[in-house]
């Protein structure tokens, strides 16, 4: 099985970093942040090991998976 690396825009790790804080600072804990990253990460890694998972974008090498409500 090949496993393709997946490249973050610098805009989607700064959109990923402002949801996070978001909802530390909402919740007054990490914990659902911390849990929402995780979902996340499993997702990247199937996506990774499935490249023709997701919705496929305007760009050719670039496909979107929803995890959740993100």
């Amino acid at each position: 099985m090949v496993k393709l690396k997946i490249d973050w825009s610098v805009e989607a790790r700064l959109d990923l970093i402002d949801i996070l804080d978001y909802y530390i600072k909402r919740n007054k804990s990490n914990i659902y942040s911390t849990k929402l990253n995780a979902k996340i990460n499993k997702s990247i890694k199937l996506i990774s090991k499935n490249p023709f998972l997701g919705i496929p974008t305007d760009y050719v090498s670039v496909r979107a998976l929803i995890t959740g409500e993100y």
